[in-house]
Order: C-alpha cells, then structure tokens, then sequence
C-alpha cells in the first residue's frame, strides 16, 4: 500500500484503487490524523532516517485512510483494531483495509468461557444450557474480523458487543463502512433528519407560577444548621422533604428544594462543620436520593424539567466500595509516590473526615499541574476557575495550606495513581460529569484497595459501540480543549463537531429514560444522569468556544455569508430541545431553522427568513427566562433571606439568571447575537426600522419597560429607551422619542399612536449602539430618522433645539366629542346605522355593503347603539350598580379603574333588551345565542366591551388628548365571526415612508388580534404600489409563535365615540371580545404556504392590496383596513376608516 502525500491530482490516490470507488465516502474524522501526528505518535510509522523531514515508514498491518478533496492528502495508520485519534477532524474519507488470512485461528478458552457466560445471562439464566460452541463461533469470527485477544476480553468485560466496530481487518480490499459506527458516520457530514414527532415533550415544563410554599420554606430554615454538619444529613434529609412534596404534588414546595440544592451546590451553605463522616455513608445518601429523582422522572412527567434540575446539583453516589475508596486510595497514593508530607498530607486528611465536590476539582488542579510541566500557575488556575480560592482551603475543617510540589520522578506516577483516584471522586460527588457518567453506562473496573475492589458493568443495550464512538469524540475533544485554554489561553476546537456529537449522544439515549424496559431502578438512574448531562457538556462547551473566540475563529461559522453559523444555531437549539420539557415551542422554531438551512445556496432571499427564525428563538428563549425567573426568583428571595441561611445579597439577586446562563440556551443565544449583524446585512435590513418618522429633541432615560412608565407624565421632552415594547402600551406623556430593541408590529396600537401624536419610534437592532444610547443618560440629544436610518446626536447646550427641549411639553390637543343619547332601541340593524346612534366602525363597514367587487365578502352587522349601556344602568334591576358607578366616576384614577370595570361588568340584561337584540340579529340572519349558556356568555361579552371604557389605556389616551372622559360612549358592534385563516391590516399610505403611490401590509396567522394585541413577535410585512398590486414586495416574514382561533360564533366589537377623530387615533382602545373564548395555537410556518410557496404567497397578498386600493377607492381618501382570509380562499373586510 502507497504512502502518498502532497494535493490530490486527477484523482490518483492509491495505485490499487481508482477515484472512481469515492462513492463509498464515510466520515471517519474520529479517527483521522494529520501526517505529522502520526508521524509522531505512532512508534511503527517513525522513520529509521535520523532526518526528521523524511517520511514517515506505516506498519505492515496499517489501514490508510485518505483524505478526497482538493486539498493536500492527509493519512492516519490504524494499528491493530484501534485508531490513533487526533484533535483534527477531516470530513470525507474512503478507507481501504488490507485483507487477511481466513486459516486456522486460536481461540484462547478463557475467552470462549467469558462469552458463554454472558450469552447464557442474556439468555435467562437457563437451567443446564450449555453455549461453549455458540461463544467460541462468536470468538473465533472477532478475532477473525481483526479484534486483538485483549480488546475482545476487554469488550466482554465491559458489555460491548464483539460485532459492533470491527479494526482493520476485512474480507477483501473494497471500501468498508464498518470502521466508524452508523451515527457517528454521520457527524458534522450528513445527519439523519431530526423526528419532529419524538424530540416533542409536552409535559413536564416549568410553570410561570409566582408562587412561594411558606411551609417548606419554613422547614427547611429550621433543618438547615442539623444539615451544615455533613452532605449525609443534608441529603437524607433532602430525600425525606422530597419524598413528601412529590407525594402531595405541591410544586411550589419542589422548587423550595431545588433552590435550597442550588445555593447548596454553588458553596453559599456550609458543607461540613464540626463532624466526621465516613465517604460510603454520604455516597449511600447520594445514591438514595438519585433514586428518589429518577423514579418520579420516569412515573410523574409533569415534574421532569425540575427533576433535571435537582439532579444537577447533586452527585450520583456510588454502589459497592467506591465511597470508601476515597479514604483507602489516597494512603495508598501517598506510599506509592513518596508524597506523605506538606499539601499531600493536608487533603488526605481532608478526604479522610470530610469529602466533598471539592475534592474533585483539587484532583484536577493536581492533574492538569502535572501535564503542564509542574506549573503551580495551573494548580491555582484551575481551582480559580472552578470557584476554590486559598479562602475556601483553609476554611476546611481540615484546612488546606500548602501547594502540590512535586519532583519530576514522582510526576509520571501521580498523573497515573491521581487519574484513576479522579474516577473514585467522581463516582461519588459528580452529578454533571462526562466522564464518569460514561464509566457508569460502559461499566469499569478498580483492582483491590485495602482489599475491595470496585467493578460496575456496563448497561445492556445502551452500552453500544456507536455511542462510545461518539463520545471518544466529546470527551477528546473537551479535554483538548480544556486543557488549551489553561496553557495557552485559546483553542482551535471544532465547535459544530462537538455540538452534533452531543446531540447523537442524546438521542441513543433518549429512548431508554421512560420505557418500560427491563432496567432496574439504579441501572435507570444512571442512564438518567448520563442523558442529563449532555446538555451540561454541551452548554459549556459551546458558551466557552463561544466567548474565547469570535465567530471567524471557529469552524462552526467559517462561512462568510453567516450560512456556517447557522448551522451551528440549528445544532444548539436542537440541543435546548432534547435539554427541554414542555418543549413544543421550542420544536416549532427547529422546524423553522431547517427549513431555512435547506434554503441556503437555492434562495437569496433566506436571510430574510433567517432573521424571522431567529427572532422567534429568540422570543423563544426570552419567554423561557421569563418563566424560570417568576418560578424560581421568588422563592429564591425568600429562602435565601431566612436566618439560618443568609445567602449573600447577590447570589440571591442571580439566581435565576445563574441558573438559566447553565443550560445550552445561554449560548445558543450568544450565537443568535453574533449571527444577527450578518443576516441583516445579508437581507440588507440595516441597524434600524423606523416606524414613525418624525425628528425630535429630548433629555434620555432608560427605562426596562415602557408598560411601567405608560401612566407618568415627563416634566420636559424626553427621549425613552425602552427595553421592552410589546405594541398595545401608551406613549407617556412628554415622551418626544422612543427606541427600543423590541420587535412592535409598525401597525400595532402603539406604532400607529406614535405616529398620530408625532413622537418619533424607532427600533434598534444593533446591541453595541443600545448600549451607547443608554450611556448618555439624563443627557439632551437628536433623533433624525433618515429612510431606514437614524442619527442620534448630542444637541448642544446653546442650540435651540436644546433649549426648546428644556421647555415644558406641548399642551394636550384638547379634543372635544358629543355625548351621544339613547334613541330608545336597545338593537338596530346595519340598514339603521347613523352618526347618532353608532360609531364609524359600524358605518364604515354599512357603507361599503354592494360597493365593492364581487370577491370581496363583508360580515353580517348589527348593534347595541350608543346610550344602551346608561339605559340598562337606568333600569330598576340595576339600581345598586348604577349608585355604585356614580359614585366611583368623579373620583376615577388609574388605580381605581379596575373597580369600576367590575362595577360595570355585573349589570344585569332588562328582558327587553333581549327580545330586541333577538329580533334584529335574527332578521340579519346572525345565530341567536338563545340557550342559556350561550347568552351568559355572549351578556359577559358584552358588558366587557361596555366595561373597556375604563380600560387603563383608554383613560390614559383620552386624558393625553383632552377628551372628557364622561362624554365617551360605546356602543357595541355584532358581527358573526370569520373562519380566518389569515387576517391582516392594511395602511393604503405606506405609514413609515409617507409614501401614498404605496400600499403597506401586515398578515398574521388565525384571528387579527395577535397583531393589533399583547402578542410578542413579528407579522409578516409586504408593500405594493398601486400601480403593480398583483406585484407584492415581502419586507419582513413573520416570527409570532401563535395564531387565534375560534369556533363560528360572534364576536362583539367596540365603536365608541372616541374612535376615528381628525387628528387622533382611537382605534385599538377599547375591547372587541368573542363569544367563545380564543384558542392559542403554535404556528408552524416551516409548513405554511405563505410563508412557503412563492405563487400563493404572490396570490394571497396580491388581493390583499388590490381589495384594500378598491376601499380606498370607495372613500377616496388614504384607509387604515382589517380583514381576513379564510381556508377555503374567500377575502373579507370587518373593519375600515380613515387613516391617521
């Protein structure tokens, strides 16, 4: 076989096989190695020549694996049945194997013994079966299949299979697949699609619960300092608390626990105090309350995502004799090495009274002290790193006062003796760790310490090559990687290898954690806490490669055009995802994220779509914090406060945060901020959208949200950043400018009032510049948008601007209404509708009734007219709620307003009130709701729309503009509900640019409500000129998580008196409100033809223009349209006026 190197040309790799055969390409990167690794690692490739640039001389057995591309060919030499593994990683590999002799073969007994015992343990254990002929048969074709005598008595021994991944031997010389296993063939070449259907799990999320157990909190102030004498009474008496609160179902008490774990886990609480403890009694409780852990995991699904929680804070425990093994081992460590004085001595005695997680970290220290060249800068660095300083040494019982000197002849023994004593540590105190988990799946053995040995086998169908394979992979490649950033500060890990490798990782294990297979408890434990934490590993993997290096560092994001990184985006979430329970949400933006992936390089629209998939994530992950931080905040507040614990200040103020920065979501969202800047660039969306273009001058503050500051008045023009903007708030008083990082719809309640009081919006997508605006605090500048771009500038002291905005705000607009009188008709038809009696909402859509083409549908209309509420309020069965309201109104604040909307809700229907609204509902042919559930509903509907004239907003509006508050009127507005598919808005003017020859659109998912309401995310976003309707421009894809739907019923809308005034918009004020209640649906767009399929997108948003222009046209003046459009293609209109 040729040793070949230099670039590949026209195809002539190997004299005894053409190019052609490259159709068998697999991915062998875990087992490839540049050519000078193998020339240094490998004895038997070492060149005889003293000449260290000669070429490296392969064994006589070796397998050349080559490299096919247009790059210099790269070599590794497999030596037996094991591959010399690197770092680097090469993708596309053919291998050719050497073929060998099928003659006579020997077949050790001790070998053929071993095997006939496992296969007659998997058989059942039958009584007088004999297997030696099967086990020998079995033997003899892994020996023949290349297997060396120690590596298959090392797979019996550990339980993995003999036919799995077979070493360099084979049949003929053809390209073979067999050396890497099936899935990790696939890694970072071509995965297997992700099963939507299984990554599912609906169940088992954590609730946005606010709520505290003051009794558990209680208990556990009072068994805190019984805890503090050692990790057994903590844990034993953790096992107990948990055992009750599962059995009662009590989440709040759940959470108690694991927050009191949690400060446990992070050193906020004494470990140890004043008490000796044997190792093997603390890792019995350990393993106790494991057990406690994974059986409600498997039983009680609703607890998952909490059960995850508890048990990353707390280690496994170990069966057999590994607790005592941490006492017994370091004596032995100590003799064998010559190390029996100074630190050595400290921490044995240290392991000897009080073990801890700790202790871990210190053996590491000492490890990674030793693979540096005995640079005592790596000891402290380590324990720095992983939260021990020379304070918490001493602070043990038995302190810790010395550093780890070593000579160079006892280096090589320690880094022996400390490596497996590591394992011991681990198997004791480590709930999160790669390592040792594995050990716990694959099964491992310790030769006899103090006469006790520690044996633990490998787990029946989990154990299987393709999962070790993988995670050769992980555990190579972070220990690698690890172990850069000590030395040199950086490393150059393969970041998306690592990500798909845990995530494979996952996935052979997720199946086997709530089957009903034949596991026992403690087998299922382990399983358990291998799967968990996986998305530990990854989530520090990922957030380290992340924050050392920028995106053109890592191979994850090599690609210019960002399609690199996002892939590795797809990886991450797909591992929040196996991380999550309650996950659909989740999944939904995955789906997403590969339907953009399958995009790149066939569209050159996909960084559009990009960025709306990105948005969800990130609204995704945003909503998670949200709960996790109402679930966990409070009660860490209250726990962390009690007597007995007094956890500092700030660790309680982090709780939360500290806990969400664990999981893969914290660096999934790093990624989502590096990639961001590249996909606007890509889609040539800029650093802003502008919403209402007006230029202003103010003084800057910075709020976190602008819902707590909508009822306050600024005594000067002021500039607002606002972290958060969901799109139905106020705009305060005095406020000339809003910025925000938010994504509001440029048609939601607040865009357009923006723009109808002139107050500059504008939204900011570049983090850097957020963080400069909110610098200049208290400070007085400029806002001057410019297309879709805005300056913001210091004014100076002297100008006028400055000085104009050092004046008090402008007055209200003073706008005045007429009170509007009850006609006498509690209902009326459309044909009925006049200034008097109803607002314009209802004119409007009267008005358009055989005006418009034949394709444009209107719902059927009638009304409960202005004056109907104060005529029931009139009637003697409403007298006490009448007295009640008279008496709230000339008092009427923000704070009391909730008041008079109960007040007004509990009015009750006089019976001619009904016998008229029947009439003229059924004479316009809209369902009766005549049965007595269906009319309580549709009576609460409608005494809420009355009730919304005391909406908070509403009152706040209509003091800004100067109306009196009890000339407002409303009347009510029936209208039979339309099976929407989609519904939209429309503003025949393009609001942002003024721009009246262009028509501007938002389109959302179900019922319109997600876009005018409190519903966070993007619609989707189109303009069209008039002159080229049919020709749609899509400016934005939309990133809303849900769609509304509701059953054929109706719905009762708002038309007030206050609406639709020259000058001021009222619209959106006040509550339209459906008979039967909403239904939130998740929105898959991954499948949604609007999103999906350019010809009906193209038709659908082309007669969305069309029809608006056509209203235009009917009113001759710019419209501000909703509509809808339902499943089976029809286009209909509920509402128009004029644009403001």
């Amino acid at each position: 076989m040729d040793y070949l190197t230099g670039p590949v040309e026209g195809g002539q790799l190997l004299r005894e096989k053409p190019a052609s055969l490259s159709g068998s390409l697999v991915s062998l990167e875990w087992i490839c190695l540049s050519l000078a690794d193998v020339a240094r690692d490998s004895p038997s490739c070492r060149s005889t020549s003293e000449d260290p640039s000669a070429s490296p001389r392969p064994p006589r057995d070796a397998v050349a694996v080559i490299q096919l591309s247009a790059a210099p060919v790269m070599m590794a030499v497999v030596e037996g049945p094991r591959a010399l593994r690197g770092s680097s990683g090469f993708r596309g590999c053919a291998v050719w194997r050497r073929q060998v002799s099928s003659g006579p073969i020997d077949v050790p007994e001790e070998l053929v013994s071993i095997m006939a015992f496992v296969i007659w343990e998997n058989s059942g254990k039958p009584d007088g079966a004999d297997y030696s002929a099967e086990a020998k048969v079995r033997v003899e074709n892994a020996l023949r299949g290349g297997l060396s005598v120690a590596e298959v008595k090392k797979r019996l021994q550990t339980g993995i299979p003999l036919d799995g991944v077979a070493s360099s031997a084979a049949l003929d010389g053809s390209p073979q697949e067999a050396v890497a296993p099936k899935k990790a063939r696939q890694l970072g070449v071509q995965r297997q699609p992700v099963d939507m259907d299984r990554l599912v799990e609906r169940d088992g999320g954590i609730s946005d619960s606010r709520g505290t157990s003051d009794w558990m909190l209680d208990v556990i102030d009072g068994q805190e300092k019984g805890c503090t004498r050692s990790f057994m009474h903590r844990y034993n008496t953790v096992n107990d608390l948990l055992q009750g609160a599962l059995g009662s179902n009590e989440e709040d008490a759940i959470v108690a626990i694991f927050v009191w774990l949690r400060f446990c886990a992070s050193r906020h609480l004494v470990w140890n105090q004043n008490y000796n403890i044997k190792p093997r009694e603390i890792s019995a409780a350990q393993e106790k309350l494991t057990s406690t852990l994974m059986e409600s995991y498997r039983t009680q699904p609703q607890w998952r995502t909490l059960m995850r929680m508890i048990m990353s804070t707390v280690g496994r425990g170990a069966p057999g004799n590994a607790g005592q093994r941490i006492r017994d081992e370091i004596l032995d460590i100590q003799s064998a090495n010559d190390c029996k004085g100074g630190f050595w001595e400290e921490w044995h005695q240290k392991l000897h009274n009080n073990t801890s997680p700790d202790d871990v970290v210190i053996c590491q220290a000492c490890l990674d002290y030793i693979d540096s060249g005995l640079d005592l800068s790596v000891w402290w660095k380590t324990l720095e790193t992983n939260g021990i300083d020379k304070q918490r040494l001493l602070s043990y019982d038995r302190s810790i006062h010395s550093e780890p000197n070593l000579r160079q002849d006892q280096a090589k023994g320690m880094k022996r003796d400390l490596t497996e004593y590591l394992k011991t540590l681990k198997a004791v105190h480590c709930g999160a760790d790669l390592d040792s988990a594995a050990n716990y799946v694959f099964g491992y053995k310790q030769d006899q310490c103090k006469g006790k040995a520690v044996e633990v086998s490998s787990i029946p169908g989990v154990a299987s090559p393709e999962l070790r394979a993988v995670l050769d992979m992980i555990q190579e490649a972070t220990a690698a990687h690890r172990m850069n950033l000590l030395t040199t500060g950086s490393s150059d890990m393969d970041l998306q290898g690592v990500l798909e490798a845990v995530n494979e990782a996952r996935w052979m294990l997720r199946g086997h954690l709530t089957s009903g297979d034949v596991f026992d408890g403690r087998l299922k434990g382990r399983v358990l806490t291998f799967h968990l934490i996986d998305s530990d590993v990854g989530a520090q993997v990922a957030f380290v490669g992340l924050s050392e290096a920028p995106f053109s560092a890592v191979s994850i994001s090599s690609h210019r055009s960002g399609q690199g990184c996002a892939a590795g985006v797809g990886l991450a979430l797909e591992g929040v995802c196996l991380s999550t329970s309650g996950n659909e949400e989740e999944v939904m933006c995955l789906k997403e994220w590969q339907a953009v992936l399958k995009m790149m390089g066939n569209d050159p629209g996909w960084a559009l779509r990009a960025k709306a998939g990105m948005d969800r994530i990130r609204l995704s992950l945003a909503s998670s914090s949200d709960r996790y931080n109402q679930r966990l905040q409070p009660t860490a507040q209250s726990l962390g406060t009690k007597g007995n614990l007094n956890v500092p200040g700030d660790a309680i103020a982090i709780f939360t945060e500290e806990v969400v920065r664990g999981t893969l979501a914290a660096p999934l969202s790093m990624m989502l901020n590096r990639l961001d800047p590249v996909l606007r660039e890509a889609a040539d969306l800029g650093s802003w959208q502008v919403i209402s273009p007006t230029t202003a001058v103010g003084h800057v503050e910075v709020v976190d949200e602008l819902a707590t500051v909508q009822n306050d008045r600024y005594p000067r023009p002021t500039v607002l950043i606002a972290g958060r903007v969901v799109g139905e708030e106020e705009i305060p008083e005095g406020v000339v400018a809003l910025i925000t990082m938010d994504m509001p719809d440029v048609l939601s309640h607040v865009s357009v009032r923006a723009r109808n009081e002139q107050v500059c919006f504008a939204t900011c997508f570049d983090q850097s510049l957020m963080e400069q605006l909110r610098a200049m605090q208290g400070q007085c500048v400029e806002v001057s948008p410019n297309g879709q771009d805005v300056r913001v500038t210091e004014a100076a002291a002297s100008s006028s601007a400055a000085a104009a905005a050092s004046e008090a705000p402008a007055a209200p607009l003073d706008l005045s209404i007429t009170r509007r009188e009850f006609g006498g008709a509690y209902a009326v038809g459309a044909s009925s509708f006049t200034e008097e009696n109803v607002g314009a909402k209802s004119r409007n859509v009267a008005e358009l009734v055989g005006r418009l083409p034949e394709d444009i549908y209107l719902p059927t209309c009638t009304a409960l007219p202005f004056g109907t509420f104060e005529a029931v309020l009139d009637d003697p069965i409403n007298a006490v709620v009448k007295s009640n309201l008279d008496g709230l109104v000339p008092y009427l604040t923000v704070d009391n307003l909730a008041i008079a909307r109960a007040v007004a809700k509990s009015v009750q229907p006089p019976r001619a009130l009904m016998k008229e609204l029947q009439q003229v509902m059924t004479a316009a042919g809209q369902p009766w709701p005549g049965q007595r559930e269906a009319w309580m509903k549709a009576w609460t509907a409608i005494t809420g729309v009355w009730a919304s004239k005391w909406n908070e907003r509403a009152f706040i509006s209509c003091r800004k503009a100067g109306i009196n508050h009890t000339d407002l009127c409303m009347a009510v507005l029936c209208q039979q509900v339309v099976p929407a598919e989609y519904a939209f808005v429309v503003h025949t003017t393009n609001p942002s640019t003024g721009n009246d020859q262009e028509i501007y659109a938002e389109v959302v998912k179900g019922l319109g409500e997600t876009l005018v309401g409190n519903y966070p995310g993007r619609a989707l976003s189109f303009s069209a000129l008039k002159s080229d309707v049919y020709n749609p421009k899509v400016l934005g894809f939309p990133s809303k998580n849900v769609g509304l739907y509701v059953p054929d019923s109706l719905i009762f809308r708002s038309d007030s008196n206050g609406e639709d005034l020259e000058g001021y918009a009222g619209a959106g004020l006040y509550d339209s409100i459906t008979l039967e209640a909403q239904k939130e649906v998740l929105v898959d767009y991954s499948t949604d033809p609007i999103v999906q399929d350019p010809v009906f997108q193209r038709d659908i948003l082309g007669r969305i223009a069309a029809a608006s222009l056509a209203i235009e046209n009917v009113y001759g003046s710019p419209q501000d349209i909703e509509g809808c459009i339902t499943r089976d293609g029809k286009l209909y209109v509920v509402q128009t006026r004029p644009q403001v």
